[in-house]
């Protein structure tokens, strides 16, 4: 595919500025992209953003004639005429998003009347008001799913991206979400694990990791699931060998640190005898303080656990100031969106914190 990758918030970011162009916002863009990337979501968000309707077609659900409409016989006329589908958009919808889903996977006599919708912005009788942007969504060949070819006709009349995830963009969501600890961590440590298609088409398994899969494992670790029952979710949904090492890490997170026991701790030496000695520990800690940091009490604590990283003594050298940048940054972002803020500015760990920084030339 000669189109350059984006990630799924430059896409966002760049269909929000179409839709504001009146002239933009009569081509149609595509989203082409892995399985669970948001290509979805991210329409959906577009809508809510100028609080437009959102009409979410799964092409791959829906016979030809539900676009087309149904045929009957106008005895005024004397001829047969076609009734639009109720689902369309009327002329008293002056605006809004039309998402056609799933182009690519479609029957292709569906995909002629989708077709029309974009390159004509039409189908038989009907006739799209002039306000409604059409995004359509799919996946290529090499993506592992169904896809038929897409002629240059079509793709000529169509803006396209490359929709690729980004593990940063992706744990932004993750912590937005309250995604559970352990995942964050994973990913925060082995951001090849966010998606594995490639590996999963080239040894041909029926299923692979993904960032739809991620979230599901999400709400596997937070549901009331027995532990045996928890296993047996996660390898259903992306794999045994992922299962095997991300219950491997997993593991490793738990028995490297004691959130409860940390923030119920000291400052100063009984803080740092609990702090966790392992990479996969250390940001296990952090987005477990992170969710941990629900109000004044809590947050300010983990303020200071986060200010004492540089006592951790670890087997190996592990990224200190990295991982505290982070968790400072993440803390104040949920401060701010909590309403904590005053907790963070107040506290004294974030104060030394923030004037290290300027002095090493990082802050403003």
């Amino acid at each position: 595919m000669n189109i350059p990758p984006v990630s799924i918030a430059a896409a966002k970011a760049a269909l929000i500025e179409q839709y504001a162009d009146p002239l933009l916002r009569r081509r149609a863009s595509m989203l082409w992209g892995t399985r669970g990337v948001g290509k979805s979501s991210i329409v959906a968000q577009v809508a809510a953003h100028y609080d437009v309707p959102l009409i979410d077609l799964r092409l791959t659900t829906i016979e030809p004639v539900d676009i087309r409409g149904a045929i009957y016989a106008d005895d005024t006329q004397c001829k047969t005429v076609w009734f639009p589908p109720e689902f369309l958009p009327s002329p008293d919808q002056p605006e809004g998003i039309l998402f056609l889903d799933e182009l690519t996977a479609a029957d292709q006599r569906l995909q002629i009347s989708a077709y029309s919708l974009i390159l004509d912005r039409r189908v038989g009788h009907y006739r799209l008001p002039d306000g409604w942007q059409v995004v359509a969504a799919g996946n290529a060949s090499f993506h592992g799913a169904v896809s038929h070819d897409m002629g240059t006709a079509l793709a000529d009349r169509m803006f396209h991206f490359n929709v690729q995830t980004v593990i940063d963009a992706f744990l932004s969501y993750a912590v937005a979400h309250d995604f559970a600890p352990a995942v964050m961590a994973y990913l925060k440590v082995r951001p090849d694990k966010l998606d594995d298609t490639q590996t999963q088409l080239a040894n041909d398994h029926l299923i692979g990791a993904s960032p739809r899969g991620w979230e599901d494992i999400s709400n596997v670790l937070r549901s009331g699931l027995s532990e045996d029952a928890k296993r047996i979710f996660v390898q259903g949904r992306i794999g045994a060998a992922n299962a095997a090492e991300f219950f491997g890490v997993l593991r490793e997170i738990q028995a490297g640190v004691d959130v409860v026991a940390l923030l119920a701790a000291e400052p100063g030496a009984a803080t740092a005898a609990l702090l966790p000695r392992s990479l996969d520990g250390l940001y296990g800690m952090i987005y477990a303080l992170l969710a941990a940091a629900s109000d004044a009490p809590s947050m300010a604590r983990a303020l200071a656990i986060i200010e004492q990283l540089p006592d951790v003594r670890g087997r190996v050298p592990l990224p200190i100031r990295e991982a505290q940048t982070l968790a400072m940054e993440l803390l104040l972002e949920k401060a701010l969106e909590r309403g904590l803020e005053g907790t963070v500015l107040a506290s004294p760990a974030y104060r030394r914190y923030a004037e290290q920084r300027v002095g090493d030339g990082e802050g403003h």
